[in-house]
């Protein structure tokens, strides 16, 4: 699976961390619903630094498509919307 991380790179996830990106991207759509700008905010953190830290970063001239693209740190509800789907940030 290839993340996108909006404003910082392209990374590789294997099926073990994925599984846990879908269960935080499960948090982040829940505070999504609720409106709660705050938990979106803590959960999306969570998911960057997961997919960060888990991740294998693709290099800047590899060009692959992205499976999945996550807003990058610091955006706010408000501003993700448009990127929130009924399946969330990171799709089935």
């Amino acid at each position: 699976m290839i993340v996108r991380v909006l404003g910082v790179g392209q990374y590789r996830l294997d099926d073990a961390s994925f599984a846990t990106a879908d269960e935080i991207d499960g948090r982040v759509q829940a505070a999504a619903d609720a409106d709660d700008a705050a938990g979106f905010e803590a959960a999306l953190a969570e998911l960057i630094e997961l997919i960060q830290s888990k991740g294998t970063e693709l290099a800047a001239d590899e060009f692959v498509g992205s499976d999945a693209v996550v807003p990058g740190p610091g955006t706010t509800l408000q501003d993700a919307r448009a990127l929130l789907s009924s399946e969330g940030l990171i799709p089935d």
